[in-house]
């Protein structure tokens, strides 16, 4: 007796449950992501590739809130914590504050459901430029000094999203990486830079996104996360950056360890929402506490 052939189920089957997804994912705190659009690029160290992370009026929206605000890019010193200007990054940028608005507040929101980590443990978004022969030297994205850890701790990952394409260079590549098993299982043409040869490397595609982990899951520091941005050879590569630490880095907490409002209307202007609106004042920066801590909830 030959065998039947099955048969799709009638749509009038099928809609009860299409309508269930539709209403289960309006009920979620953060967006479903597609598992099939993220890639394994690295197990040591763990890296993950999404394609069509970003839509192109994300990604144009990022620069735009940018390109008038643009600085020289800068590095925090080893030993003290601080910020300073180094060759060791060329770059320009800038930080989007946090929910700023409804599409950097949905960027946010499918780096949570991506990552599993929590929005309050992220920074600020940092977009950058790279310009003709500007890049990143290799550095790692967790801490040496005392002063950057004492808020949020380690950074436990980042999310690097790529909002153009760029003609050759300016690849994200891991120099510390594990050589796959396979020969030619990570082969690389000759459409990838010089320096992006020299490991694991991600080519900047716009709407893209790279998430990788420096610290392993025990929390101890992953030296394998190594990573740089190469050369920009020709064109022009704009990213943004979310780093996520392994804590709040919305609490923010000052060496007494007191919890306090500086200001008698601080209750008042943060249930008009300056909060958010005036987060510099009300909340305060890494390097200075704001005079609305308590009223603000960020300790």
């Amino acid at each position: 007796m030959g065998s039947r052939r099955s048969r799709a189920p009638p749509f009038s089957l099928l809609l009860p449950f299409l309508l269930f997804i539709v209403l289960l994912q309006r009920s979620l705190p953060y967006p479903i992501i597609d598992p099939s659009r993220s890639k394994l690029l690295s197990w040591k160290p763990r890296a993950f590739v999404y394609e069509r992370f970003l839509t192109d009026e994300e990604c144009d929206h990022l620069i735009s809130l940018a390109r008038l605000e643009l600085k020289r890019s800068a590095v925090a010193d080893n030993l003290s914590g601080k910020s300073t200007l180094s060759e060791v990054r060329t770059s320009s940028g800038m930080f989007i504050n946090k929910g700023k608005d409804p599409i950097v507040e949905g960027i946010e929101d499918k780096i949570a459901a991506w990552t599993f980590l929590p929005k309050e443990n992220g920074e600020d978004i940092q977009v950058l430029r790279y310009e003709p022969g500007q890049k990143y030297d290799p550095h790692y994205d967790y801490f040496s000094d005392k002063v950057n850890i004492a808020r949020g701790g380690h950074r436990i990952a980042t999310v690097l999203m790529y909002l153009t394409d760029v003609a050759k260079g300016g690849e994200t590549v891991f120099p510390s990486a594990e050589e796959p098993r396979h020969r030619g299982e990570d082969a690389k043409d000759d459409s990838f830079s010089e320096c992006a040869q020299r490991g694991k490397a991600v080519k900047p595609k716009r709407g893209n996104a790279l998430l990788f982990f420096s610290l392993h899951p025990d929390a101890t520091t992953d030296q394998g996360s190594l990573h740089a941005g190469c050369p920009v050879i020709e064109g022009e590569k704009w990213s943004a950056t979310k780093w996520i630490h392994v804590a709040s880095f919305d609490k923010i907490i000052t060496s007494q360890g007191n919890c306090t409002d500086e200001n008698e209307s601080c209750e008042r202007w943060a249930a008009l929402g300056e909060c958010t609106k005036n987060p510099e004042y009300m909340v305060g920066t890494a390097d200075l506490a704001g005079f609305c801590r308590r009223s603000c909830n960020v300790c």
